[in-house]
Parts: structure tokens; C-alpha cells; sequence
């Protein structure tokens, strides 16, 4: 037996292995039916005998089927609970069923119910008529694209996991984070909720002019009136129907439910008489005769009869269509010049298929508002127009053109997730809503295509562009063509609209209490509540203000847009998170719909970009500028939300992107700034000692360039881990939090503080994101200590800063510096002793840039000896700075062995603002000397004490001279074997000139050349000399 090789085993931690379900809820799964759980037994009733679940599928008995019909329902899942539990309240809960819905029940006939509906009904023959048939086409196939396109982005994201309640907004937010899913989310709220008020303006639109005409308010007298009434008319019914709807609703959604199958039959059977009456005008056309004068489509409601005069017992007398362009029933009065010009023709509005009627629609009839509606024939104009806006004629009430009849034409596409929304109630979600989602859309863009033909073909020109009607005696055009009455098409459209206009108030608060149940939107909060079952009471007063905003507007081609832009957004998104998903190829990114393509979700994002601009540019700017609001708001000011989404994802590409970039070639001296290590020191509770060190630190940064905060505890990783993870997670972030430090931390265990600040100095930063300076805080209380390691690991970090060529930044007094009050006028002195290539120049201009700092000036203090020519060291130094465009103020500081005193005074006067203490940072840029100190081991290098060129050929000459004043010189020359008194009376001449002269400033800011290498810490700084350092 051959034996077993190890080279490739992977050892794992006993755990229990479940199929995590995408909402975070791991479950236990058996494909097999012999499943002996109890809370399954109801999973296969009414079943034939099958090995798989995958098998049942296929042989489901009728009676299940009937049964499945019969409970038919168009809510979601979350609505189905909360009637569940409005029923069981009080008693004893019911045990829950386990999902029992499949494709043709649980999402085919929902989405077809709910794409089909009012702008079908309503404008789908005036967008024929106008569009034309060839335009119309590309209109119905764009937009039926898009949705297909999404479809199957939202079937490759709804497989990868279970959407609950939310739909879109679920996917949506898991995908692209909170930020992307609460601001899309709420658009999808606000194109549901305007949905809802197009459905109630459809319904009302029915009512009033095809059914009861006569229960209109407000009644024109004049023709121009018209149009004011019937917006005034669907304002108040509106507003009353859509207060019913609200109650029917906050009642209880059970009563919508039970009248679901009365709205998807009302859909089915009115398709089913459109295509019936289709195939009756072969044989047998309606009759719907439209008059024309001359070549103008006439209003055929005050007459009956097309014809100016009529012959009674051998008597010709004039009829009704007489009076309505004459002054008088007489034969000899004044009538209207066209009337008088031409005849009245009847011509069959419905001509039939075979009727050849195609040709003539074919191309488009755009034009202003009230631009009369005529047919191609012969006609002789008038010479005055001016009276055909009173005349009875067919006109139209809008100005038409393209893009708006894409912004009309698109709500009546929407409506695909209605399967997404309900995955918890089917029993296999992963199959049924790629399927049923697809079919349905592929059933209705058939269903919209071929109707654009029929009518194009069945149906007179000018009946189609009549909106309303008006010259088929005021029938719905569309019913005009259907079987067996136009009336089958009126009451099925209206409780098409009544239902789906329930389903939009039913559905739009739960999407609204999804988000703000996330926690993501904090104002929004108060919607999360409502009733004792979960009815979102509040969220439904919301929707209903919302949506009577809409109603208001009155006119349902000027809502559609509206909602266009909103849905648009959201498909626009939807293919967004699968591409990025797929690009991205995250682990958990394993959809079992396989058909998707990162093209096509490209595709489908741009179809959709370029449909929202194509409507309405300015609504989508809207929508877009709502959308970005929310976003920012969202980051601002929402909760912390980790879901894996795929915008994290791509941040960590970009990252890894962006810093393999940075490896390829050092920075720019044009883009250096500080990037900061900033080494904590913890107390013994964990606690951060000086927290002013992070406010200086975001003062100096203002959230620019890379902060690294770090902090060394004492001890071993495997018995400090819990207190090492405490201080990172807790102390630390909760510091750099209060103190508004934007930024990384990072906590190490060492043996000792010294070796810990050392790994984080070396190792701290990744790839070309590595800090340049470290900034720490003076040794506190060292002089009372009577431990030597605090000050011997102060000189140490020093040494290790200045061998790894960084900045070292040491902040004195640190918990006497401000913290976020902005200091009044005052100044930043700057004390120029040794060159270090501008760090010292720039850190008062980032400090500048902060509101605490801002009033304060810079003053630029520079050391010379006695030799020097002071007033031109002060005119290149003001030369150099106004090179370097700082605005500083600039005195040259003239210092003997025995004397300080100032020379030129004259324009360089600095105000004393308070007697508070100066505070002092010691900085080193050691970089800018880096070649020198490699030549220089045991002896440091020569250091000038100004910048200028002239300056530097002094001091080389001085060097050589034996009899050199040596007085200032050897503060920077200072040699392990050199006996320090005369350096330290130096160094305390320099400190009395320096408090001396910034005594009232805010901010000190010294610089000191680097320790010299090889040096022991005894020969280089005794505790002695530390007393002098630190007076």
C-alpha cells in the first residue's frame, strides 16, 4: 500500500460546516427528501415522490398548482408577516410555513402584473402615433434592453445570497456599501412612492374621462379651460383616492392581498382582449368613425352626425357640427373661414390589419402645444388662424419630441423587482427569480414590441395622437380596438391602476423601514417604528405626503419623468455592483446564475446613464444631486456599517494599485510633507499620557498625508495580546478619535521600550507609504526618576531616527498646547540655527493652514557672529523666503562669547501677545545631511549656522585658522573628549536669547544638528549635560 503523502494536507480548527445563506445567518442544508427535521415536514406536501429537491420541480400535481393559484399573492414577505402576525395577535403564533411559492407563481406573475399597467393602458397608442412606428420601436427596445440588461445583473446578485425584505435596496447596499445603498435606496423610496402617485393619476384619469365623465368638479366653459379643469379635477380626486388607498392600507394589507388575483386577472384579461380585437379587424373592424374637416381631426362629442347640413323632407337645414363653427343655425350666417372652405369627411378609425393603414404611421408627428392633429390630405388654409385654439379640433395638450416620450414611456418597464423582493417566500430562490425574472421581462418587451406594430398597423394616425380620445366619442383609444367592448379594457386598466397603486403605498414604507431599521440614515429612525406587528405607521404617513406632492403636479406625463430618473438610478446601480463584483472577483462571489458578464453589466449601466439624460437632463441632474447629498450625508454622519460590500473591495485595489506605484520611483521634492510617526506613551492603565501630541498632530496635518500613531508595551506578545489589541481598538483610536487624528495605530509588545519604539521607527508604513518624521514628547519627570533608562531610551530613539534618515519632531510642554481653541494674534518663532533644507520653514505654514494657528504670524530668527555681515544675511533671507512665497517676519540675532545683541531692527517688530510659557520643538531633518555624516565616524561634520553661500565659505576658512573664535562653533563641533563647560555656557547664552526674544510667543520652533555616530551615550549626553538641555 502506497503510503500517504503530507505535502499538500491543509490542517483546519474543528468547526461546524454550514451553508451561509448571504445574510449572514449560516444554516444547515439536505438535499435529499428524506429529511427527518420536523420544521421541514411541510416542505414537499402535495408532491410526487422524487430522490432530489431538484426533481420536484418538474412533476408538481394539479391540485398543488390550483391550490398555489388560489393563495396567490403580490406582496412581499415582510408585508405577508406582519398580516401574519395582525392575525395572530393575541393568540398563540402560528408555527411558519416554509416557502411554497415557484417560478410561475412566486415571481413570473408578479412581475408581469407589475410591469405591465398604467402607461400601457393610457399613452402606449398617443407614443405610437407621435413617435411613429420606427421610433417607437427604438423607444420600447432601449428601454426593454435596460431592463433585460439589469435582470441579469439582479439575478447574478440576488443568487448570491438571500435578498430579504428591501429588494433592491438589500442588494444594492451589500454591494456597494452603506454609503452607495442608503442614497440609492432612498431613490428607489422616492421613484416607488412617485409611482404610486402616477398609478392614482392613471386611475383617476380613467375615471373621470372614460367612465364618468360627468363627476368632474370643475367644468370648462371655454375650450382653453379645458385643460386647467381637468388638472384641478385630478387634484381633488387624487387627493381622495389617495387617502382611501392610505387607509385600505394602514387598516391592513390583508385586504389588498385578497383582492391580488382580481388585479392580475384584470392585467391578464385585458392583454387577451387587445390581441383578440387585433385579430377581429382581419375580418370584421369596429366601427369608430372620425370626422375631418378638410384635413383637421375633429372633437366628436356635440354632434352625431359628420356633415354641415342635412336634407329633412326635401329641406336642407344645418346640423350640430353647423353651430359649433357658425354664428347661428341659418344658412346664410357667419361661419369660421376653414369651416367655410372645406368639407367634412368620416373616415373609420379602426381600419383594420389588412387595411395597409401601416405605411401612413410609420414615421413621427412631433409638435408644439396646440398643434392641431391632421391627417395627410388635401385642405385649404385659412388666412387666419387665430380662431382654431376655440374651435372644436383635436390638438395637442403638451409639446412633443423624443426624449420626452422616453421620460413617458419608461415606468411602464419598471416593476422587475417584484421577484428579488419576495425571495424569502419561495422555495428555491436561486432558480426561480433569474427564470421568472426573464421571462417576464422577455414576455412583456413581446408584448410592447408587437403592440407597437398592431397599432401602428390597426389603428388611423389620428386616433392615435389623440390622447384622450376625443375624436372616438371619448372611448379609451386602446379599447377602441379591443374584444368583445372598449369597456373591458376601462375597468380592467382601472383596477389595474387601483392595484397597482395599493401595491406602491404597500410597498414603498417597507422599503423605507428597511433603511432606517439599518441605522445608516440617523434622522431617518423615527420610520423604523410603527404598530404592535410591525406596520410601518410612520413610514406610511411619510409616503403618503410624498406622493400627494405628486398628485399635486396632476399631470401624469409630468410625473413619469420623475420617476424614470429614480429607477433609472437604481438599475444604474444594480449593474454597477455586479460589475464591480465580478471584476473584482471577491471570494464570496459565487452567483449560481452563470449567464452574466461584466460587459453586460456595463453595458446596462451606461444604457442607463444615457436614458436618464435622455429624458430629462435636468431631472437627472436633480436626482443625482439628491442622490450625492444623501451619499455625503451618509459618510458624514451615518453608522459604521461593515458588509463586505464591493466598494471596500475596490478601495483595497486601488490601495494596493497605488502603493505598488509609489515603489517605482522615490517622490518628488514638490510633493514632500511631513508624513508622521507619532510614538505614544501608555501608562500603566493603558491610558494615553500626553494626548495633546495627537491634537498637535492634526493641527500639523489637517487629515493630509500618513499619520502612523504607535505605542510599546512591555512584555511578551502571548501574555500581553489582550492588552495589546485593548490599547490599539479602545484607548488608542478613541483618542485619536476625540482628538479628530485621521490616521493608523499600531500597538507592539517588546522586552523593552527601547527595542519596541525601534521596530516601529524601522517597520512601521508599507511599501512607498513609510513615514519621514517622528514626532514624540519630551521625557517627562525624567529629573525626578531614579531610573537613567528614561532619558538613555529618549537618546537612543534620537540616534535611530537620525541612522534611518528621518525628521525627528520633539514636542516640550506638549500638555500645555492647544487644543481645538483657536488662539488669537500672536506669532510662530522660528529659530534658524543650523540648515535643514526647509522642514523648519514649512512647519509653521502647514500649522497656518489649521483654525487653531491661522491668526498667528511667523517670525524668523537666524544666529551670526560678530564677523558677519548681519544686513545682508537678513536681505538673503528675505529674499529666500519671498522665493519660497512664506510671508515671515525676519531678525538676524548677533551672539559673542560675552555679549548678545541685536542688529537692524528697523522693520522687523514682533508683539508680545501673553506671557504664557515658550514651548520648544527640536526638530531634525537629518536627510539633508546624510552625505556628511557618512564621512564623519568619531568627529561630527562642520555645520554653518546660516544658509547663505558667502556664510559657508566663512566658516571653511575660519576652520583653518588655529586662533578661530570658537566660542559658538563649539556648541556644533563638540568632541567626546572635549570638556563640556564651555559648550553649556554656550548652549545657556543661546537658551537665555531664545526665551529672551520669544517670550510671548505661541509656538518655538528650534532646531539642533544630529548626534555624531559611535559615541556612547555617556560620552555624548550625561545626565549632567540632559540638565542643560532641559533647563
Amino acid at each position: 500500500m502506497s503510503s500517504l503523502s503530507l505535502s499538500h494536507v491543509l490542517l483546519l480548527s474543528p468547526s461546524v460546516c454550514l451553508s451561509n445563506t448571504g445574510d449572514g445567518n449560516p444554516r444547515e442544508s439536505s438535499p435529499f427528501i428524506n429529511n427527518t427535521d420536523d420544521d421541514k415536514g411541510t416542505l414537499y406536501d402535495g408532491k410526487n415522490m422524487a430522490l432530489f429537491e431538484e426533481e420536484m420541480d418538474s412533476n408538481p400535481m394539479v391540485s398543488s398548482l390550483l391550490n398555489k393559484l388560489a393563495n396567490y399573492t403580490n406582496l412581499t414577505q415582510g408585508v405577508r408577516e406582519h398580516e401574519e402576525a395582525d392575525e395572530d395577535e393575541g393568540a398563540k403564533k402560528k408555527t411558519v410555513k416554509s416557502p411554497q411559492m415557484g417560478t410561475f407563481i412566486g415571481v413570473y406573475l408578479p412581475c408581469l402584473q407589475n410591469i405591465l399597467g398604467v402607461i400601457l393602458f393610457l399613452r402606449m397608442t398617443w407614443i405610437v402615433g407621435t413617435a411613429g412606428i420606427l421610433e417607437s420601436f427604438i423607444i420600447v427596445s432601449m428601454c426593454c434592453s435596460c431592463t433585460m440588461l439589469t435582470a441579469i445583473s439582479m439575478s447574478a446578485i440576488a443568487t448570491n445570497g438571500v435578498v430579504p425584505a428591501g429588494g433592491s435596496y438589500y442588494m444594492i447596499s451589500r454591494s456597494l456599501g452603506p454609503e452607495f445603498g442608503g442614497a440609492v435606496g432612498l431613490c428607489f423610496y422616492l421613484g416607488t412612492t412617485f409611482a404610486g402617485a402616477m398609478y392614482i393619476l392613471g386611475t383617476i384619469e380613467i375615471l373621470l374621462t372614460y367612465i364618468v365623465p360627468s363627476a368632474a368638479i370643475f367644468k370648462a366653459e371655454e375650450k382653453a379651460q379645458e385643460a386647467d379643469a381637468l388638472l384641478n379635477n385630478m387634484r381633488v380626486y387624487g387627493t381622495c383616492c389617495l387617502t382611501l388607498m392610505a387607509l385600505v392600507v394602514f387598516v391592513g394589507v390583508k385586504y389588498v392581498n385578497k383582492l391580488a388575483l382580481v388585479f392580475l386577472a384584470c392585467v391578464v384579461l385585458s392583454i387577451l382582449a387587445i390581441y383578440a380585437g387585433v385579430i377581429k379587424t382581419i375580418f370584421e373592424p369596429p366601427v369608430f368613425p372620425v370626422c375631418l374637416l378638410g384635413n383637421r381631426t375633429l372633437q366628436n362629442h356635440d354632434f352625431d352626425k359628420c356633415m354641415k347640413t342635412e336634407i329633412i323632407d326635401n329641406v336642407t337645414v344645418t346640423t350640430k357640427l353647423w353651430s359649433l363653427f357658425c354664428e347661428g343655425p341659418e344658412l346664410n350666417a357667419s361661419c369660421n373661414e376653414y369651416f367655410s372652405l372645406n368639407n367634412v369627411t368620416e373616415i373609420q378609425g379602426i381600419p383594420g390589419l389588412t387595411s395597409g393603414v401601416i405605411s401612413e404611421n410609420m414615421w413621427g408627428s412631433y409638435g408644439p402645444a396646440g398643434m392641431l392633429v391632421e391627417k395627410a390630405v388635401p385642405s385649404v388654409p385659412a388666412s387666419v388662424a387665430s380662431q382654431d385654439k376655440y374651435m372644436p379640433y383635436v390638438a395637442n395638450d403638451i409639446t412633443t419630441f423624443f426624449t420626452l416620450l422616453v421620460g413617458i414611456y419608461f415606468p411602464s418597464v419598471t416593476g422587475i423587482m417584484a421577484g428579488s423582493n419576495r425571495s424569502g417566500d419561495l422555495r428555491d430562490a436561486q432558480r426561480s427569480i433569474p427564470i421568472g425574472t426573464i421571462l417576464a421581462i422577455a414576455t412583456t418587451s413581446i408584448i410592447y414590441l408587437s403592440c407597437v406594430v398592431v397599432f401602428g398597423a390597426c389603428i388611423e394616425g389620428v386616433v392615435l395622437r389623440d390622447k384622450f380620445g376625443d375624436s372616438v366619442k371619448g372611448n379609451l383609444v386602446i379599447g377602441t380596438l379591443s374584444w368583445p367592448s372598449p369597456w373591458v379594457i376601462v375597468i380592467g386598466s382601472f383596477f389595474s391602476c387601483c392595484g397597482a397603486g395599493l401595491q406602491s403605498l404597500t410597498g414603498a414604507p417597507r422599503l423605507l423601514q428597511a433603511i432606517a431599521r439599518d441605522g445608516i440614515v440617523p434622522f431617518l429612525q423615527v420610520f423604523g417604528h410603527g404598530k404592535a406587528n410591525g406596520e410601518p405607521t410612520w413610514a406610511l404617513l411619510l409616503t403618503a405626503v410624498i406622493c400627494e406632492s405628486g398628485i399635486l403636479i396632476a399631470s401624469l406625463d409630468a410625473v413619469a419623468p420623475i420617476l424614470s430618473m429614480f429607477f433609472l438610478m437604481c438599475y444604474l446601480f444594480v449593474n454597477l455592483a455586479c460589475a464591480l463584483q465580478t471584476l473584482l472577483r471577491t471570494p464570496n462571489w459565487r452567483p449560481r446564475f452563470k449567464y452574466y458578464h461584466w460587459a453586460l453589466s456595463f453595458l446596462g449601466m451606461s444604457l442607463c446613464l444615457a436614458l436618464m439624460f435622455i429624458s430629462s437632463w435636468y431631472y437627472a441632474l436633480v436626482a443625482m444631486l439628491i442622490a450625492g447629498c444623501i451619499y455625503k450625508y451618509i459618510e458624514y454622519r451615518g453608522a459604521e456599517k461593515e458588509w463586505g460590500d464591493g466598494i471596500r473591495g475596490l478601495s483595497l485595489n486601488a490601495a494596493r494599485y497605488a502603493l505598488i506605484r509609489l515603489e517605482e520611483a522615490p517622490p518628488h521634492t514638490k510633493n514632500w510633507r511631513p508624513q508622521l510617526l507619532v510614538l505614544l506613551s501608555l501608562d500603566s492603565e493603558l491610558s494615553v499620557k500626553h494626548p495633546r501630541l495627537l491634537s498637535f498632530t492634526t493641527q500639523l496635518k489637517a487629515g493630509k498625508g500618513l499619520t502612523i500613531v504607535g505605542s510599546v508595551l512591555e512584555g511578551t506578545y502571548l501574555t500581553r495580546e489582550s492588552d495589546a489589541k485593548r490599547a490599539e481598538q479602545v484607548t488608542i483610536k478613541s483618542a485619536m478619535a476625540a482628538e479628530k487624528t485621521k490616521g493608523f495605530c499600531h500597538v507592539v509588545v517588546s522586552s523593552n521600550l527601547r527595542d519596541g519604539f525601534s521596530h516601529l521607527i524601522q517597520s512601521a508604513g508599507l511599501g512607498g507609504m513609510k513615514h519621514n518624521s517622528v514626532l514624540m514628547a519630551w521625557p517627562a519627570n525624567w529629573k525626578q526618576s531614579n531610573d537613567p533608562q528614561s532619558w538613555r531610551n529618549f537618546i537612543e530613539t534620537i540616534r535611530e531616527t537620525t541612522a534611518a534618515h528621518q525628521a525627528l519632531l520633539v514636542a516640550k510642554n506638549v500638555d500645555s498646547f492647544p487644543h481645538q481653541e483657536r488662539l488669537a494674534e500672536g506669532t510662530i518663532d522660528v529659530w534658524w540655527i543650523v540648515h535643514d533644507g526647509g522642514l523648519l520653514m514649512l512647519l509653521p505654514f502647514l500649522l497656518q493652514q489649521h483654525k487653531v494657528w491661522r491668526k498667528c504670524k511667523m517670525r524668523i530668527f537666524t544666529v551670526a557672529q560678530l564677523d558677519d555681515n548681519s544686513i545682508q544675511m537678513k536681505k538673503d533671507l528675505q529674499m529666500f523666503l519671498y522665493h519660497l512665497r512664506l510671508n515671515a517676519e525676519v531678525e538676524v540675532v548677533e551672539m559673542s562669547r560675552s555679549s548678545i545683541r541685536r542688529k537692524n531692527q528697523s522693520g522687523a517688530h514682533g508683539s508680545a501677545v501673553n506671557n504664557q510659557n515658550a514651548q520648544l520643538i527640536h526638530d531634525r531633518n537629518t536627510a539633508s545631511h546624510a552625505a556628511l555624516n557618512d564621512n564623519s565616524d568619531a568627529t561630527p561634520e562642520r555645520v554653518h549656522m546660516t544658509w547663505t553661500k558667502e556664510k559657508f565659505c566663512t566658516e571653511r576658512t575660519r576652520n583653518r585658522e588655529p586662533n578661530a573664535s570658537v566660542a559658538v562653533r563649539d556648541l556644533f563641533n563638540m568632541k567626546p573628549n572635549q570638556s563640556n563647560v564651555r559648550c553649556m555656557h554656550t548652549a545657556v547664552k543661546l537658551n537665555e536669547v531664545v526665551v529672551n526674544k520669544s517670550q510671548g510667543a505661541h509656538l518655538v520652533l528650534l532646531n539642533m544638528p544630529g548626534p555624531p555616530k559611535n559615541v556612547s551615550l555617556e560620552a555624548l549626553f550625561g545626565e549632567k549635560n540632559m540638565h542643560h538641555v532641559d533647563p
